[in-house]
């Protein structure tokens, strides 16, 4: 007879979702993805198997496979191995849902997070651009639309004279 490998005990739904939101961000490793905002609900399905719904930042996200298969390997540490992953489109995910430590940890790396929208009241009019990261000059400006990633652009300080990826608001 075969000794079986016993399992782990279950962790919360609540554990389940911290641990979830804990993981890096394969495109932007300074963040996790629940400070990026792209975890959704997490909770039992209607047949009772534990579900984690994602938000991709875009269509097309090169790191779905990658962040689909460390939210899998989280749901069997906890004891759920039978527990689903599932993209969702609805609602889209928007840089909205970046928490305020997102922001702060992007930016301590260098990388301007998109500019918070203020939820109500009149439209602020900024002049200038997204603020560097390096000096906080809003003497910036759009140097490619390319960068690191592809949910990421290029900015150039034009007060420091230092580029910086700047996570595009989609």
């Amino acid at each position: 007879m075969t000794a079986s490998t016993p399992s782990p005990p279950r962790c919360s739904v609540q554990e389940v979702r911290e641990r979830v939101g804990a993981l890096p961000d394969p495109e932007l490793p300074v963040i996790g993805l629940g400070d990026l905002g792209v975890v959704g609900s997490v909770g039992p399905g209607a047949d009772g198997v534990l579900e984690v719904e994602i938000l991709p930042t875009y269509l097309g996200c090169p790191a779905l496979p990658e962040i689909t298969a460390a939210v899998r390997d989280v749901l069997a540490a906890c004891g759920h191995p039978d527990g689903r992953v599932r993209q969702v489109l609805s609602p889209p995910w928007t840089t909205d849902r970046i928490t305020p430590e997102g922001r702060r940890r992007l930016a301590a790396h260098g990388i301007a997070p998109p500019v918070s929208p203020v939820p109500d009241g009149p439209v602020p009019v900024e002049l200038g651009g997204v603020p560097c990261p390096h000096c906080g000059s809003r003497a910036t400006r759009p140097h490619s639309t390319f960068g690191p990633s592809r949910c990421q652009s290029v900015l150039w300080c034009t007060a420091c004279r230092e580029p910086f990826p700047h996570l595009t608001a989609l």
